[in-house]
């Protein structure tokens, strides 16, 4: 152990003096590294990935879903590794609650802001939470390994239709709420993080705009995502948790992240107490057809977002006072 720690230590301090000396060739160090882990993984996991996903699906195998999960941990750690060894000079501030665990059951919640939020939120889970799934849009199903991976590891997929369509046809809404709950239930049994980003989208502000929304750095929450999970998993859920990100120095895009141009970061989760009268109403699913419960959603996603709003200030506030 000490010998990989000093090899480590090597590592690191190479790619700190590369962007230090040589920026441009630091970032294109860091880049190419980290594309390249992220190229070998994808390569080496496919044929695992597919094998076993086509066994849970033909037979329901737990043992091949436990084979999935541990080669996705697998995969995810690698990409956490080079986070850690390959981008120097992080300022990451990061506080999450002590009593977490990789075997219990979670709803999460966070703000949408870039493609690099869900690299972070798996990074802040490793050795804290469970493998983290989220909602996403059943178009990605056709990207090689990383689609495939997100269905067989029940991944709720959505697929994505216009009001129009959806006024001539509303049987297409019921689709996608029923394959969504498929996905939510099959959860049920084994250790898991949901993570739903509220807004719907990421945040801009052209949207904040178009939106009217009266927050300072959020779009409006939607409740619908979030309720359908409570409805379909119920009194299994250990805690809902809100992770909350801010980038100091503007939102990044996917590449900024590889080649280690977020220099700062800050990411708070914090645990959510919905009101016990709330949580039953939806878990018995009051939400699609109780006005009163769905309004009474609705404020306290507000109170959580108004909360939300005022930390994300706070939070890029304490950056600047250092």
């Amino acid at each position: 152990m000490p010998s990989l720690n000093k090899k480590l230590n090597k590592i690191d301090k190479l790619y700190q003096t590369l962007h230090d000396k040589q920026p441009k060739l630091g970032k294109a160090a860091s880049f190419l590294t980290g594309s390249g882990v992220i190229t070998a993984n994808s390569l080496g996991v496919g044929l695992p990935i597919w094998s076993l996903g086509a066994a849970k699906v033909l037979t329901g195998s737990a043992l091949a879903d436990k084979g999935l999960i541990k080669i996705t941990k697998y995969w995810i750690n690698s990409n956490n590794a080079v986070i850690n060894h390959a981008l120097p000079h992080k300022d990451w501030r990061i506080s999450l609650p002590d009593d977490l665990s990789e075997n219990k059951q979670y709803l999460l919640v966070s703000n949408h802001q870039s493609w690099v939020d869900t690299s972070i939120v798996q990074y802040i889970s490793q050795n804290r939470l469970p493998l983290t799934r989220f909602f996403t849009k059943f178009d990605l199903i056709y990207i090689p390994v990383v689609g495939q991976a997100f269905y067989f590891l029940d991944f709720p997929m959505m697929k994505r239709f216009s009001p129009k369509a959806i006024a001539k046809n509303p049987e297409l809404r019921k689709q996608n709420l029923i394959a969504a709950e498929r996905a939510c239930r099959q959860l049920k049994d084994k250790p898991f993080a949901l993570l739903n980003y509220l807004e719907g989208t990421r945040f801009t502000p052209e949207k904040k705009a178009e939106q009217q929304s009266p927050y300072q750095h959020l779009l409006k929450p939607r409740a619908g995502g979030l309720s359908l999970a409570i409805n379909a998993l119920g009194e299994q859920i250990d805690a809902i948790l809100d992770i909350t990100i801010v980038y100091p120095d503007g939102i990044p895009d996917y590449d900024d992240l590889w080649k280690g141009n977020i220099r700062r970061l800050g990411v708070e989760v914090t645990r959510l107490q919905m009101p016990d009268e709330l949580f039953n109403a939806i878990m018995n699913g009051g939400y699609d057809r109780d006005e009163t419960t769905k309004k009474m959603m609705f404020e306290w996603l507000e109170d959580i977002w108004h909360q939300k709003d005022e930390r994300m200030t706070r939070m890029l506030s304490e950056f600047d006072e250092t």
